[in-house]
């Protein structure tokens, strides 16, 4: 039976920070009448924190909030903080909430209160969540489906920015698979090639080779795929090739797997009833997994930029 509720179980944190200030959790509020509630005009970002013995290791954190920047600008939208602001509002929650295990951090962007209508640029509101967050998909390997809904074209609309309005196509997709009885979907573009995931990027592994569709095929240039391109390149030496995939090439690939910040490495071991490779979690996927692992925290001395630590208050 299929459950009602898809979602994840969330346990609300004490804090929340909106518009410059900590703030309770259930004072984290906005107006129902707000421009990005009606039109969808919002950036934001998903961040990993690990908790490792009382500190919290914040992944790429300076990247995501660069790439909340560029969102904003392409969607003329400016963002009335600093970067190192929001980089501080960043941290400033996390030690607040005086988490012990594994969070997501999302910083969102959006038009608020104001004028109504398309045309509307009303004042923008800034909001920083973080909440406890384990394992978004399985990692021993997840079941997906070719979705019916597809990626628009490059030019029709900014999938090159992490809007808001834009992820009503990536759950539609995902509700898709799920009440079909799979895990994740995968998108194609306009024209039938592999685009990425609800909400990941994309790679298959064919002789060796690690193959992601290009950033110019309609999709969103992931952190995570980015990190995952490097460390195959330098520490496995690995053929990475962006190129367009066919959608049977999922079906004969040696394996293939989803990168993202809540999806971390999350293998595929099935595709439209289809099995890759052997149905289990790839040798070449296992590495890329364990490595991204120990990148994350901060294990690995020639990652270490990638990584903000904040000691968590209240720590025992």
């Amino acid at each position: 039976m299929v459950s009602k509720n898809l979602g994840i179980e969330i346990k609300w944190p004490k804090y929340a920070w909106l518009n410059g200030s900590i703030v309770k959790w259930e004072d984290a509020k906005v107006h129902v009448f707000v421009h990005g509630l009606h039109y969808g005009t919002g950036v934001f970002e998903g961040i990993r924190g690990y908790y490792d013995s009382g500190v919290m290791k914040i992944f790429r954190l300076e990247d995501h909030i660069m790439r909340l920047y560029r969102s904003a600008k392409v969607i003329l939208m400016d963002i009335p903080y600093k970067m190192e602001e929001l980089i501080k509002a960043v941290k400033d929650v996390v030690k607040v909430n005086q988490f012990r295990s594994d969070i997501y951090i999302r910083p969102i962007a959006f038009r608020g209160l104001g004028s109504f209508g398309l045309r509307a640029t009303n004042p923008v509101d800034v909001a920083i969540i973080a909440v406890e967050f384990g394992k978004y998909l399985s990692p021993k390997g997840i079941r997906c489906k070719i979705s019916s809904w597809r990626k628009p074209p490059a030019d029709s609309i900014p999938v090159w920015a992490k809007a808001t309005g834009i992820y009503l196509l990536y759950h539609l997709a995902a509700m898709e698979a799920h009440l079909s009885g799979y895990d994740e979907a995968i998108l194609l573009d306009s024209e039938g090639y592999v685009a990425e995931g609800a909400g990941e990027n994309i790679f298959i592994v064919r002789n060796g080779e690690l193959i992601t569709p290009p950033v110019y095929d309609a999709i969103l240039e992931g952190i995570t795929r980015d990190t995952v391109i490097k460390l195959a390149r330098e520490e496995l030496r690995l053929r990475v090739v962006e190129r367009r995939i066919r959608r049977e090439e999922l079906y004969v690939c040696d394996e293939a797997f989803f990168t993202g910040t809540a999806a971390e490495v999350t293998p595929i071991v099935e595709i439209d009833g289809r099995t890759i490779g052997s149905g289990t979690v790839g040798e070449i996927t296992k590495k890329i997994m364990d490595l991204y692992r120990e990148v994350v925290l901060s294990r690995i001395e020639k990652y270490r930029y990638w990584v903000t630590e904040v000691e968590v208050e209240g720590k025992g």
